[in-house]
């Protein structure tokens, strides 16, 4: 009965370490403020969005995106590629259109390579002069986050691997020396 307690609770340290170790994977970043800021109201539209999140994100060609949506779904896409410094990402915007709500979808690269995805709205209350993006070709192979693989798959797998080790070697502990 010893023997099965002292396994037992054997599996259950192992376990709260590998959870205790999994947790800074969980700690992505966050925005922390833009400009424009979420839910302003402006006379003339942004020149250029900003983002700027509580910890690094990584730059890279096609790393970090937004998608300027208008009313009924007009794109008002990106101009150029955007410029990250530290924990803030830039993005050059196309004139924009008429006076109404724009969403902003982002998704970028956290400094842990995980991609962190977010959105804010502003509202343009005077008619700006820009024309909305030619909309953009299907890509029916484009990746999404439902792709990967769940964390708690790797956790769930890590604990059963470690207390299967931990079994077979406390197993194979009293196999020895009960043969001296």
């Amino acid at each position: 009965m010893n023997r099965v307690v002292s396994l037992l609770l054997t599996g259950l340290v192992a376990g709260a370490v590998v959870l205790g170790t999994a947790t800074p994977a969980f700690a992505h970043n966050v925005l922390i403020s833009s400009d424009p800021k979420d839910g302003s109201q402006l006379e003339a539209g942004p020149a250029v969005i900003t983002l700027t999140f509580d910890q690094p994100v990584q730059a890279g060609e096609k790393f970090n995106t937004i998608t300027v949506t208008g009313p009924e779904g007009t794109r008002w896409e990106a101009e150029g590629e955007p410029t990250v410094k530290n924990n803030s990402v830039v993005f050059p915007l196309r004139p924009l259109g008429p006076a109404a709500e724009y969403a902003v979808g982002y998704r970028v690269l956290s400094a842990d390579g995980h991609p962190v995805t977010g959105s804010l709205k502003f509202t343009l209350t005077k008619a700006g002069t820009g024309t909305p993006a030619p909309k953009p070709a299907a890509d029916p192979v484009a990746p999404t986050d439902s792709d990967a693989v769940p964390i708690w798959v790797w956790i769930a797998g890590a604990v059963v691997l470690l207390g299967g080790g931990v079994f077979l070697a406390l197993r194979g502990g009293a196999k020895g020396s009960g043969r001296r």
